[in-house]
């Protein structure tokens, strides 16, 4: 099992397909892990080397002591791509992911090639939403993440595709009672303290947003003001809700695929 050693634990990553060809970083959302790209994986491996991993907190990467900040992801992803002597890749990152991208292509614009930001925002949510979230999960433990688990099903997914792919949700909702509480609540601080709103004018990488018409998180309008900001950057909405890449796999998949290609 592939790990990348940082100064304060491991981080755990998968890297597959063709060797020769470009690299593309897949970032998963807060309460999941790399498997959330699995729809994914036959289409991009025919073209691209993926680069998975498990953001900090989550799946078998490590759980520091939080809080967290985006920053901090960031440059895990930095420390990733240096342990494996890739100098520039391509990056797609889904909500919680996408605020790294965000990071990335500001702060070390030199190592993206083409950037992909799913179902995201400038910035998510509000202090008066996190915090009471973060304090459950500090008194709850893995009770309370069981409970998100069953309430993440509504935000992550239409009831259409809820009710009729049980098949396809379980697993993925499944990741989310499997997180660790404390690295949980570590990344939605780092998610509570993220803000580029100012910043997104100075993104010079090729830019997708990718958006869920039914997206009750991260909504349309934010992915119109990312957008709006970034210099010819590329827009598409897609019949889902916040999971995009899982209830529309398979537009979605065609559609990064084209602009990954360009």
């Amino acid at each position: 099992m592939p790990f990348v050693h940082l100064a304060d634990g491991d981080l755990h990553y998968q890297l597959e397909g063709p060797a020769a060809a470009p690299v593309l970083v897949l970032s998963n959302s807060l309460g999941t892990d790399l498997h959330m790209w699995d729809a994914q994986m036959p289409a991009f491996t025919e073209h691209f080397q993926v680069l998975r991993y498990d953001t900090r907190g989550h799946g078998r990467s490590l759980v520091s002591a939080g809080p967290y900040s985006i920053e901090q992801n960031g440059r895990d992803v930095l420390a990733l791509l240096d342990a494996l002597d890739i100098p520039r890749a391509s990056f797609c990152g889904l909500s919680m992911g996408g605020l790294i991208g965000q990071w990335l292509a500001i702060n070390a614009p030199a190592r993206i090639e083409r950037l992909v930001l799913c179902n995201t925002a400038a910035k998510i949510g509000s202090p008066e939403v996190w915090n009471p979230r973060i304090d459950s999960i500090v008194a709850g433990g893995a009770q309370v993440m069981g409970e998100l688990r069953d309430a993440s099903i509504a935000r992550w997914f239409t009831a259409v595709f809820a009710e009729a792919q049980p098949q396809t949700v379980e697993p993925i909702v499944g990741m989310l009672a499997q997180t660790s509480p404390e690295g949980y609540a570590a990344n939605c601080a780092a998610i509570r303290d993220a803000d580029f709103r100012e910043q997104l004018a100075a993104i010079a990488a090729p830019t997708l947003i990718v958006c869920g018409s039914a997206d009750p998180v991260t909504t349309p309008a934010d992915g119109r003001f990312i957008a709006e900001r970034i210099a010819n950057a590329e827009l598409i909405e897609l019949p889902a809700a916040h999971l995009s890449n899982v209830e529309a796999r398979a537009d979605f998949t065609q559609a990064l695929l084209a602009f990954l290609q360009q």
